[in-house]
Order: C-alpha cells, then sequence, then structure tokens
C-alpha cells in the first residue's frame, strides 16, 4: 500500500481541503499523485490532477465504504477534514455529534478494514483544533497540558483524538492529530466557525466590503485585547503535507497529538495591520457588536503555545506577524481581479 500514492481527503470541498488537494497534485514530493476528493457537495479537482471528486453523506456508512473501492484502490493516506465548524456545532448539538465524532468514527473504521486487506495500517492525519482546550490554562500550553473544551466542537475533536490514539496504539491505523491554530487569513465566504470573523475583519475590508467584529463595542473596547493563536493557510498546509512524511517512530509514544506551530496576536493587531496595509478605509468598514456566546467561546481557547515539539518534528511556523500575512492576502485578490 505505501507505492500506492492514492490519498483521500474528506472535506474536500472546503477552503483547507482544496488547498491541500493543489498542493498535494503539485508537490515535486509526491510524484504520480492519485487524489480521491470527497465532500458533502461535489468537489472540485486541480487543474491536471489524476482525481476522483464523489459526492457523499460521510454520516452514511455505505458511503463511507465506497471512498476506499474506486478505481484507483485502497488509499495509502487519509486526510480527515471534514467537520461541522465550531458556532455550528454549538447551536445544534446533535447534529455536530453526527457529523464530527459518528461519521469520523465511520471513516476510521473504513479505514482499520482496508489498512488490514492492504497488509499496512493506513495513515490517518486528522485535522483537531485548538477548542479542545478551555477553562483554567497555564500562560504557555505544553504536549502534557490537559484538554478540558468548553464548547461542543471542542468535545468532538477531543472525543476523535482519543479514538485515533487507541486505533494508533493498536495498530489499527497510523494517526497523525494536528491541533490546528485558528487559521487566517482564509478566502471565500464567512462561515459558521465562532473564529470566522478573525479573517472576515481581514478579508471583507480588503475587498471594500462591511464586516462585523462580534468582539467589543467599538475601536477603542478594551475587548480587542482578546489575545488569538493563529497560522496562515500557506504554513499549515504545508504542515498538512509534511505530516504524511514524518516517520511514525519520531512522535511522543503516548499520543500523536502534536499543536501545529502558530503565533499569537490579538484582535487589535489584527485591526492594525489592516490599517497598516489598507489604510483607515478599510478598518472604517468594520463594526463592532458584541455577541456574548461568540466571545465566550473563542475566550475559552488559549493563545499561546510551547512551539518546540512541532518545530522538532520538521513542521514550520509563519515569520512577522500579521502584516505580511495581511500583505499576502491583498496580493491573491488583486490577482483574482486580473
Amino acid at each position: 500500500m505505501s507505492g500506492n500514492n492514492t490519498i483521500l481527503i474528506t472535506g474536500a470541498g472546503g477552503f483547507l481541503g482544496s488547498l491541500l488537494a493543489r498542493a498535494l497534485h503539485t508537490d515535486p514530493q509526491t510524484p504520480d499523485i492519485r487524489l480521491v476528493l470527497v465532500d458533502i457537495v461535489e468537489p472540485k479537482a486541480p487543474a491536471g490532477s489524476r482525481a476522483v471528486t464523489i459526492k457523499a453523506d460521510l454520516t452514511d456508512p455505505p458511503q463511507v465504504d465506497a471512498l476506499f473501492q474506486t478505481e484507483y484502490g485502497i488509499p495509502d493516506t487519509v486526510y480527515c477534514l471534514h467537520g461541522i465548524m465550531s458556532r455550528g456545532s454549538e447551536d445544534n448539538f446533535d447534529f455536530g455529534v453526527k457529523v464530527n465524532v459518528d461519521s469520523v468514527r465511520t471513516v476510521l473504521d473504513a479505514a482499520r478494514k482496508y489498512g488490514e486487506q492492504a497488509g499496512q495500517p493506513m495513515k490517518f492525519i486528522f485535522t483537531s483544533s485548538l477548542a479542545v482546550y478551555g477553562g483554567p490554562l497555564p500562560d504557555i500550553i505544553k504536549p502534557d497540558t490537559l484538554a478540558t473544551p468548553q464548547s461542543a466542537y471542542g468535545m468532538g475533536k477531543l472525543v476523535d483524538e482519543i479514538f485515533i490514539n487507541e486505533y494508533t496504539r493498536r495498530g489499527f491505523v497510523d494517526g497523525r492529530i494536528l491541533r490546528l491554530p485558528t487559521i487566517a487569513v482564509r478566502a471565500g465566504a464567512p462561515t459558521a466557525a465562532a473564529s470566522s470573523f478573525i479573517s472576515g475583519i481581514i478579508r471583507e475590508p480588503l475587498q471594500g466590503l462591511p464586516s462585523t467584529c462580534p468582539i467589543g463595542t467599538s475601536a477603542d473596547s478594551p475587548e480587542l485585547d482578546l489575545a488569538l493563536w493563529v497560522a496562515s493557510p500557506e504554513t499549515t498546509v504545508a504542515n498538512f503535507l509534511h505530516a504524511r512524511r514524518i516517520p511514525a517512530d519520531k512522535f511522543f509514544p503516548h499520543t500523536r497529538v502534536v499543536c501545529l506551530p502558530g503565533f499569537t496576536t490579538t484582535v487589535r493587531e489584527e485591526v492594525a495591520a489592516l490599517e497598516a496595509v489598507a489604510g483607515p478605509e478599510a478598518v472604517a468598514l468594520i463594526s463592532f457588536e458584541d455577541d456574548e456566546t461568540n466571545k465566550r467561546v473563542v475566550s475559552s481557547w488559549p493563545a499561546r503555545f510551547d512551539n518546540a515539539y512541532a518545530l522538532a518534528l520538521g513542521f514550520q511556523v509563519d515569520e512577522g506577524g500579521m502584516v505580511p500575512i495581511v500583505r499576502r492576502f491583498q496580493a491573491q485578490l488583486r490577482a483574482e481581479e486580473m
């Protein structure tokens, strides 16, 4: 199976899933790659890629089973990226559990079954979240910091982590669990994530559109000093590619969880970065409307991590704070207009 070079991506129609598919297709270290791209809406394949695109309901076990039986054969790697976002999970608990826990378990069981058929544990790369943390926390999160989620989304991610670690311990799969920082700046439309505004207060104003910040009531509010742990999409996707290449014996023996590297910023620093790149007229497009539920969820997440373990495994970190990220996103928008 190691020579199959077939990769299954669930949630392939989403922002990170589509970026990952393109990165795998163009990566010189993944020659002859074959992609099985799956989402609730049929995703688009990268131009020129060898890909199967499938519309599937991942809460339905027969549809999940079929993903491992395409003409490309049994995948050697699964990137499990699908799910209901944080605010959506909080507002609809039962549906969030169905998608974020039950369907992930179904995909995990299929990976176990078909890996056993192929004679080798399948790599199962799962995108978790800093939302697994909450409550009283140390100033800096370390690999041994206890995860105590304060949201339905974080709870679901932690449950998935426990299953993947146990399946890995038993040799059912070769799990790699990536706890993601908040990704900024995300392209596309706003999502149902509690963190959606972290991209929205940059993305929309750079396009001349209004945006709402649910933290604070004005640009002078002390709430804007809320600290955030973030990473750019480009660095995050590069880390996704790297996760597949790490030898299994390089991880801690007791867990496959890795907190991907990020950096600390604040809502106020985001606004300042927007002004530095696009001027005060862009900042004027942000309105402030305090949302207690949104603020409670985002405020429960930690904002400072020890990157040492992840960097030792070869993962990358953004340098220079928010300004270069905002500039890069502005350049992407301008390139799309040409």
